[in-house]
């Protein structure tokens, strides 16, 4: 849905094995792991409210860094969830 849907495997080996972001690899329980499952920012969001605007700038990044797209619910999501984080950037490093 995001746009990888015409990448071969190596690429996408290379996005879940991403090692050369800290971001894109973040170790959660296995209770947060299962809340979460396959959503996105519009439909999940960390339970903890003081990890919310990191949670979304680590989407952002991560987005980015990989060059997929966000649909028009995670992008209303996000904007909600930043307005509320002021002086937050967002650094990347482009993976391809």
């Amino acid at each position: 849905d995001s746009g990888a849907l015409a990448w071969s495997s190596a690429e996408r080996e290379a996005y879940a094995n991403d090692l050369g972001d800290e971001r894109a690899l973040i170790a959660v329980s296995a209770a947060s792991n299962r809340s979460k499952a396959d959503q996105d920012p519009a439909t999940w969001l960390p339970p903890a409210a003081g990890y919310r605007c990191q949670y979304a700038t680590d989407w952002v990044a991560d987005k980015t860094r990989w060059g997929l797209s966000i649909d028009t619910g995670e992008e209303a999501a996000l904007s909600k969830t930043l307005s509320n984080c002021p002086n937050a950037p967002v650094t990347v490093t482009l993976a391809r």
